[in-house]
């Protein structure tokens, strides 16, 4: 095995994404690269009662298309979406995961799981009793069906799990899946994150916390992280899923690199069930362990996709964080928030944006944070306003903070030479 330092190396082979931006990866990447916003107006389903009518919903997807009639009317919209990134991930791999499948593990995370059918099930048995609820909710309701499907999908039979910390999820799953490789649990590991919870009753939820933007009637510049006139998350979904592999397994099948996952921290504010703290002091100590554990210093740093919500309280904390790790660097170092496109994944985003980072890498491009139009005082760092640049960084930090305190954070590294 591969090793630094005497740690095993783990690199990153292939990529798949669904998102708001495009039903794959590249599209995905080619509208981040043209700062388009992939959020509207609530299509799906009736929200003119809301008070909350946006979203960054996943457009011209057709479930029975990518699995077949039968399996999409008895799966979860999150669980479709994994499926179908995971399957393009594999495919850019080259992977042949049944034939290696004892060595391959699943680690997919989610927020909610399938809240969809839990809605259904819910109004099922108050309209019509007991015998009206579908015998599949519970197994389309669970939030580690996603991983369930896609080992059956593939054929991996290694190690198989979800991991649930609200909008950190899809970050501690690629962290974590890197972990399993480290100790030998497995080769590779098709890892990321998924979400299909755009249902009436989670934005009427986030709505009632006053999380969301309100603004309705200007869908495309509702997203403005670290804009003065932020005043929300706009709720979205999707997936992406990453392959990683043990370096020398992936060298010795001459599968194309794209970055190393050098270093992961994970940390808990332990300080309140939605507020992050007020001097980012968990996503301080997540960022200096993920680099600690990389081998590297602040000033290695060449961009951060920073979590980036939208939200006055988040933001804010979050640039108290970075300046607290990097003192003056901070003032150098590029970060962008890509919700200010695709809106919040939740437990989808920190696996999207983990692929942000492995392409700002791979590209040699940084997207930019759209909408960035009235800057906060108080929020002074080079946030890549409007546009995206040409840049070549050796290693890009992905933060991803959550409800109830959880922090996490990726460092990502170019390619080992």
């Amino acid at each position: 095995m591969a090793q630094s330092n005497g740690r095993v190396r783990v690199v990153v082979t292939g990529m798949g994404a669904i998102s708001p931006l495009g039903n794959d990866a590249a599209s995905t990447w080619q509208a981040v690269r043209a700062g388009r916003s992939g959020i509207d107006a609530v299509e799906n389903f009736d929200a003119s009662g809301l008070p909350v009518r946006i979203a960054g919903e996943v457009k011209g997807f057709d479930p029975a298309d990518a699995l077949g009639r039968k399996e999409a009317r008895r799966s979860s919209r999150n669980c479709q979406f994994a499926i179908v990134a995971a399957r393009e991930a594999v495919q850019d791999s080259g992977l042949d995961v049944r034939a290696e499948g004892e060595d391959v593990g699943v680690l997919i995370a989610s927020g909610i799981g399938g809240l969809e059918w839990i809605e259904k099930g819910v109004l099922a048995l108050a309209e019509g009793g007991p015998r009206r609820v579908s015998p599949f909710t519970v197994p389309t309701m669970i939030t580690d069906m996603a991983a369930g499907m896609v080992a059956i999908d593939h054929g991996a039979r290694g190690p198989n799990f979800a991991v649930v910390s609200a909008c950190a999820s899809g970050a501690h799953a690629i962290g974590e899946a890197a972990e399993w490789i480290r100790r030998g649990d497995a080769t590779a590991v098709l890892a990321g994150g998924t979400e299909g919870s755009l249902t009436p009753v989670a934005i009427a939820a986030f709505a009632a916390m006053q999380a969301l933007s309100t603004r309705n009637d200007d869908p495309q510049r509702a997203s403005r992280p670290f804009d003065r006139e932020r005043d929300g998350f706009v709720i979205a979904e999707g997936a992406a899923m990453l392959v990683l592999e043990e370096l020398s397994h992936a060298r010795a099948r001459g599968a194309t690199i794209y970055a190393e996952i050098a270093g992961y921290g994970a940390t808990a504010d332990a300080y309140h069930i939605t507020q992050p703290d007020e001097e980012g002091d968990g996503a301080r100590r997540c960022m200096q362990r993920a680099l600690q554990r990389a081998g590297a210093q602040p000033a290695d740093v060449g961009y951060i996709n920073a979590h980036g919500t939208s939200t006055q309280l988040n933001d804010a904390a979050e640039t108290r964080a970075i300046k607290r790790v990097f003192g003056e660097d901070a003032y150098r170092v590029p970060i962008s928030s890509t919700k200010s496109m695709t809106g919040h994944l939740l437990g989808a985003a920190g696996a999207l944006e983990a692929f942000f980072s492995v392409m700002a890498i791979h590209d040699g491009y940084l997207p930019p944070t759209i909408n960035l139009e009235n800057p906060d005082p108080e929020l002074d760092l080079d946030y890549v306003p409007r546009v995206g640049r040409e840049a070549s960084p050796s290693l890009v930090l992905s933060t991803s903070f959550g409800f109830g305190g959880h922090n996490a954070c990726l460092a990502i590294a170019a390619p080992p030479q």
